[in-house]
């Protein structure tokens, strides 16, 4: 298997997100700790969102702020609604301006139908779909004064492929696909973009109890032969968050190595 190690981690160029503000849910760990990093290095000042781990949160904000922008954690449940109009209001207050919305938070509760429990759907509707609504309805009120904004959701190739034993997952991956075109139509007189991205195996902490035997099995099916990095999918939301795709609007990219064409 081809070590993603290899693999240079970020696309060196000049600073695509120097002084804009971005809001990014589950932003401690995973493609959000990725996310939140390389929206640093571009020089965008970041607001994440953590659940739990206040220690870890407190030292990667510690991290971000090392790189000479604005950072502050702020524990916040984005599938709970006011908790989520709250980070918002506060976000701005501390912040001044929200010109990127990237709506990261998500799990999974895998198995199959037929023992899949009403709990093990409704967590993670809440967590992945209804999050997604909650931050992109309260944030949208402010980008609309500000008639700008990008608004980058987190779906995954299980969102347009399907899976067997994730109908929950999937369902709410595609759930957040239908709902970027929706926005997207909505929002566009307002100079509003919203897009998706849609990952396929990237190696963080929910894939780090693989086996290397079961990485080797996904890798055959991958063109590109190895795994992803957060780092990738953090290079194509940069884009998407950057001027430089300031026509581009109620599109999904697949960053996945060429497993979907």
């Amino acid at each position: 298997m081809q070590s993603a190690k290899r693999h240079s981690p970020y696309i060196c160029c000049m600073k695509l997100l120097e002084g804009k503000t971005a809001l990014i849910t589950g932003g401690s760990r995973g493609i959000g700790k990725g996310l939140a990093e390389a929206f640093a290095q571009q020089g965008a000042n970041v607001a994440f969102t953590y659940l739990s781990s206040v220690e870890k949160a407190k030292v990667f904000e510690a991290e971000l702020l090392a790189l000479g922008i604005k950072a502050k954690g702020y524990q916040s449940d984005a599938a709970k609604f006011d908790q989520a109009e709250k980070l918002v209001d506060a976000v701005m207050a501390d912040f001044g301006s929200l010109d990127i919305l990237i709506n990261n938070a998500g799990i999974t509760r895998d198995t199959l139908l037929m023992r899949m429990t009403e709990q093990q759907w409704d967590d993670v509707m809440e967590t992945n779909l209804k999050s997604t609504f909650n931050l992109t309805k309260s944030a949208t009120k402010y980008m609309m004064k500000a008639r700008s904004g990008s608004i980058i959701n987190m779906s995954s190739i299980v969102g347009i492929t399907g899976n067997a034993g994730q109908s929950n997952y999937a369902a709410s991956k595609a759930g957040m696909i239908g709902f970027t075109k929706s926005i997207a139509k909505e929002l566009g007189s307002r100079n509003i973009r919203c897009n998706a991205v849609a990952p396929g195996f990237i190696e963080t902490e929910m894939t780090g109890h693989l086996s290397d035997e079961v990485k080797a099995q996904w890798v055959q099916t991958i063109p590109l032969k190895r795994v992803g990095l957060p780092a990738d999918v953090a290079n194509a939301c940069i884009f998407l968050a950057s001027d430089m795709s300031a026509y581009i609007t109620g599109q999904t990219i697949n960053v996945c190595g060429g497993m979907v064409m």
